[in-house]
Formats: structure tokens, C-alpha cells, sequence
């Protein structure tokens, strides 16, 4: 899925998304836009992220083991992974408009089940159409988000990412505040989520369709600047090694954290999920402003400083008192988090003419690399003990030094 596309008859026919007025598409982002697919994104990843917020509670009613709770994480984001690139790779050869509206159906039911799933199976099940959701969602909100940034295409993938991530750190809030007082089957009322994020994603579709044009010409003819095929698909595969790394710690900290404090710290269940939050609110407030650093000063930087920069605060995180351990949180937040919206733009540079499979690919591959993180780091908790998790993975940042092979991108691109 890293090799390069070559041009064929195939693609020239393939439809892609043009503005509906090219003598407006300069003016700048389509802010309205942008503010409804981070806000889709928003309610998407807040229900996301009840899962790993719900884990305690999943782990005292039926005698889970973190090799379970790691299982019930595998299912909803392999099948997010899975499927991601494949969904993405459709709508590049036939757009889908109303496709994000139908996928959250597919969250909605999964909420309704895991409210009451009393078997483990049921479990993965609701947990696998929870991400069966998320794999319709991204690929194509991903296109739409980059389509309405006027150019500003780090910024437009900040502003959707952050939505994502200020999501993503709701849910622990969310759970501590309603699940863990009333209990499973209170999943049941974030359906209602559901349908809001149904309706706005249905309007979406209604802009994102006239916008919707068959392609008649061929591709503009590659950049000089550009970087060669060869390179074009080791850039790929450098891009995939990083995004792996990234997750795989970051899947120590969303599905392990809570524990973790509570058995060094012994916090409260309660207590453990707000200082998630605090983790996941530093890591939104990254997201935020890596786009914009990266189309300002160039997004190799970025992705350099973001993941190999965190080292020193991971190495140092097992040897921390609480307060310690919640200020290093943060900073590695803030600081590996920046990464993701220039790895996907810089994807995007790469191969142009396959948006949708390329952001399927790194939106599925991160969630299947944190999902592979989070089964195999179960096992070894379990084995070893949750605190030789953390210890083993503060080395993971140190694979950003590959980020120094990564091509130089023709200036129009920001790279």
C-alpha cells in the first residue's frame, strides 16, 4: 500500500473533488465547513473513547485480565484499521457524500449494545462496530477537511484532528461523571450523540456533493521538485514506522494510564480517569497547533521535534511522583501529539491523487498500530507488571531519528 501509484486509464476517469467556485477558492478555508467535521469529529471520538474509559468498570464486573481488556481494544481498533485504507481507496474511485452520515449508524448501534452486553463476546462485538464506525468516518472527513482549507492544508487537518482529541479526552470525563455512577447500561444515553452527529454529517453530505466532479483531464504533470517514485515509497514507509512508534506509546497511556495510577499512586477509579483527561487535553492542545507549525516552518521539522523531542520526558515518566508523572504527561502530550497532522499532509503531498486511501491508510494504521500496542502491552502487564510497560516503552520515541531520511517537499507544499 506504499508503493507508488502510477497514472493509468483507471484513474484518469476516477472522480475527485474540485470547488464548486474555482474563482473563490482562494478567498481561504470554508470555516463553517471546517468547524462542522471537527465538531463530527468531536462526537465521533468522544464515543470512541468510552471504551478505554469504561475498562475498569468492563474489568471488576466480569473478572477481565489485561490481556482481555487489551482483546476488547484490538477489536475496535483493527477493524477501524482494517478497513480504513479500503474505504478510502472506494471513495477516491467513487465518492460517497452521505457515507459519513451512515457509518455513525454503525457507532450508534455499538453503543446500544455495549450498554448491554453482559458476555465477553458481545463486548467485542459492540466494540468492533464502534470502530467499523470510525473507519467509514475518517477517510472521508479527512478529503472534506482538506477541500475546504483554501490552502491551508496543515491548519485545515489541525482544526479537524483537534476535534478528534478534544473528543478523545471527554470520554474518561464523561465516564467518570455518568458511567461509573450509573453504570453500564448509562452507555445507553451517548446514543443520543449518535444521532446529533447523524444529522450534522447528513448536511455535510449536502455540501460535499456538488462538489463532486468526474475528472476530464489527466493529473498535473509531477513536480521537479518532487521526490522520485523510489523515494516517494521509502518516504512512506518512514511515515508508517513513525505513526507506529507514536501509537504504540501513546497506547501505553490511553489504555494502561488509569491503571497505572492507581496502582502506584492507589488514586481512585474516579480520580484516575480525570488525570486521563488532563493527559488527552494536553494532547488536543498539540494537535492544535502542529498543522499551523508545520505549514509555517516545514513539516519534516515538525514530525522530527515532535516524536524524537518527547525522549527525555518518557525516559523520565517511571521514576516520577504523582505530580511529576501528571506534569511529564502533559509535556509529552503537547509534544508527540503535534506530529499527526504533519504526517498525514505530508502523506497527502506524496501521492496527491489518492487522498482518500492515503488518509485512510494513516488514520487505520494508527489505530490498528495502537490497537496491536494495546494487546501485546496487556500480555506483558500482565507478565511483568504494569510499570515495566512504561519503562520498556519510554525507548519507542527514539525511532523519530528515521524522521532525518524523510525527502524535501517542493516549497509550494510547505515540506
Amino acid at each position: 500500500m506504499d508503493k507508488p501509484v502510477i497514472a493509468s486509464e483507471e484513474t484518469l476517469v476516477a472522480p475527485v473533488v474540485v470547488p464548486a467556485a474555482p474563482e473563490k477558492a482562494a478567498i481561504g478555508p470554508a470555516y463553517l465547513v471546517l468547524g462542522g467535521i471537527s465538531f463530527s469529529h468531536f462526537l465521533n471520538d468522544t464515543m470512541q473513547s468510552l471504551i478505554p474509559s469504561v475498562y475498569p468498570i468492563l474489568k471488576e464486573n466480569y473478572a477481565l485480565d489485561f490481556a482481555q481488556i487489551g482483546m476488547i481494544t484490538l477489536a475496535f481498533q483493527v477493524t477501524a484499521s482494517l478497513l480504513q485504507p479500503v474505504v478510502g481507496y472506494v471513495t477516491d474511485r467513487k465518492a460517497q457524500p452521505f457515507s459519513l452520515a451512515i457509518g455513525m449508524g454503525s457507532t450508534f448501534v455499538g453503543l446500544l449494545l455495549l450498554s448491554v452486553a453482559h458476555v465477553y463476546g458481545m463486548i467485542l462485538i459492540s466494540a468492533g462496530l464502534i470502530g467499523l464506525g470510525s473507519a467509514v468516518f475518517h477517510p472521508e472527513s479527512a478529503r472534506i477537511a482538506r477541500m475546504a482549507s483554501g490552502g491551508r492544508y496543515g491548519f485545515a487537518q489541525s482544526v479537524f484532528q483537534v476535534g478528534g482529541n478534544f473528543g478523545s479526552a471527554m470520554g474518561p470525563v464523561l465516564a467518570a461523571l455518568i458511567i461509573v455512577p450509573f453504570g453500564q447500561p448509562s452507555i445507553a444515553w451517548f446514543s443520543s450523540i449518535a444521532f446529533v452527529a447523524i444529522v450534522l454529517l447528513f448536511q455535510i453530505g449536502r455540501w460535499y456533493k456538488p462538489r463532486i466532479a468526474p475528472r476530464r483531464s489527466a493529473m498535473q504533470a509531477r513536480s521537479p521538485e518532487a521526490p522520485t517514485p523510489a523515494r516517494t515509497a521509502v518516504a512512506l514507509a518512514i511515515l508508517i514506522v513513525l505513526v507506529f512508534s507514536k501509537f504504540i506509546y501513546m497506547s501505553s497511556l490511553t489504555s494502561y494510564y488509569t491503571f497505572y495510577l492507581i496502582e502506584r499512586f492507589h488514586v481512585s477509579t474516579q480520580t484516575s480517569q480525570l488525570l486521563l483527561f488532563v493527559f488527552l487535553a494536553a494532547v488536543a492542545v498539540g494537535v492544535y497547533f502542529g498543522g499551523p507549525l508545520g505549514d509555517r516552518f516545514g513539516r519534516r521539522y515538525v514530525i522530527w521535534l515532535s516524536i524524537l523531542g518527547v525522549l527525555p520526558f518518557t525516559l523520565l515518566l517511571p521514576f516520577a511522583n504523582l505530580p511529576g508523572t501528571v506534569a511529564l504527561t502533559v509535556i509529552i502530550g503537547l509534544i508527540i501529539s503535534s506530529a499527526m497532522p504533519a504526517i498525514i499532509v505530508f502523506a497527502q503531498e506524496l501521492m496527491p491523487h489518492r487522498l482518500g486511501m492515503i488518509s485512510g491508510m494513516f488514520f487505520g494504521f494508527a489505530f490498528g498500530a495502537a490497537g496491536i500496542g494495546a494487546a501485546i502491552l496487556g500480555e506483558v502487564a500482565d507478565a511483568k507488571g504494569i510499570e515495566f510497560v512504561y519503562r520498556t516503552c519510554a525507548f519507542l520515541p527514539a525511532i523519530g531519528l528515521l524522521a532525518m531520511f524523510l525527502p524535501k517537499m517542493p516549497r509550494t507544499h510547505h515540506g
